[in-house]
């Protein structure tokens, strides 16, 4: 009768702690640096701080932004939802919809605006939250322009029309201060006025911004939101 045969696997030594420990700081600095390149120069996470694109962006939305979306000969296009230096300080970046290119002229009546005149409407999500319309006296929020384009720059608005820092107060966006075009939302979190603040002692704070968020977590994420794309 036969007997089964027993195969014994042969055990090689085993990877020396501090192999293992090289092993992961070195897949550590290649992420690290896989991560710098693509921050650099595909994709970049920003947190948009207001409400000045509701309701296509709101306030506590995290956007993933295409820095390729414009390199080569490819420019921004009317409608494109864009990432840009501010133009008075390069070292904030903004959000908001290009609404003419180089050459065209822009204005706003009574609220409405033409571009070339011919009035546009409003953005899908675009909205108006005041029903007061401003002098131009007063403001060029309501009644601006008419102006022309300068050639290489972008007129840019924010969908909430009527609470948004744009082209009508500060001018035009020249093209080298674009850096991409906004994607999709990855997280949300809805701002709270009432959240705790972190101060001192840390511990103490730590706990209640916790609990805070904790109990308010069906009002503050917004998980409907995750994955929407921007148009």
């Amino acid at each position: 009768m036969l007997q089964p045969s027993v195969k014994f696997k042969k055990i090689g030594p085993r990877k020396p702690p501090q192999a293992l420990w090289k092993s992961y700081v070195q897949a550590c600095v290649i992420a690290f640096f896989v991560a710098l390149i693509v921050r650099a120069f595909i994709l970049q996470a920003y947190r948009i701080p207001t409400g000045s694109m509701e309701d296509t962006v709101l306030a506590g939305d995290f956007v993933m932004v295409n820095k390729l979306a414009y390199r080569g000969e490819t420019t921004p296009e009317i409608g494109d939802v864009i990432v840009f230096a501010y133009p008075l300080n390069p070292t904030r970046d903004f959000v908001k919809r290009v609404i003419a290119r180089g050459g065209q002229e822009v204005a706003v009546r009574d609220k409405r605006l033409y571009v070339d005149g011919v009035e546009m409407p409003l953005p899908e999500a675009g909205k108006h939250v005041d029903r007061e319309i401003l002098s131009s006296v007063f403001s060029n929020r309501d009644n601006f322009g008419p102006i022309v384009v300068p050639q290489g720059s972008y007129f840019v608005m924010g969908d909430n029309r009527d609470d948004s820092e744009d082209s009508r107060f500060w001018g035009t966006v020249p093209d080298d201060h674009v850096k991409g075009r906004v994607a999709f939302v990855y997280w949300s979190w809805a701002p709270a006025s009432d959240s705790p603040d972190w101060e001192f002692p840390y511990v103490h704070s730590l706990v209640q911004i916790f609990w805070y968020n904790l109990t308010h977590l069906g009002d503050r994420l917004r998980l409907g939101r995750v994955g929407t794309t921007i148009s």
